[in-house]
């Protein structure tokens, strides 16, 4: 029997990454969503030039 072929994964946008780690901080912190999440948006880019490994 064929295999079905999967669609290509999308990318996740920046903004439902900073959601994503701001609402699991906030679980194990105890504080505020809103607040985490601004707190990362208006976080300075220490390392840009530095690249991850994907």
């Amino acid at each position: 029997m064929a295999k079905l072929a999967e669609p290509p994964r999308k990318k996740p946008s920046r903004k439902a990454v900073l959601r994503a780690v701001a609402s699991s901080t906030a679980v194990e912190t105890g504080h505020s969503v809103a607040q985490l999440e601004l707190r990362l948006k208006q976080a300075p880019v220490r390392f840009a030039h530095i690249k991850l490994a994907r």
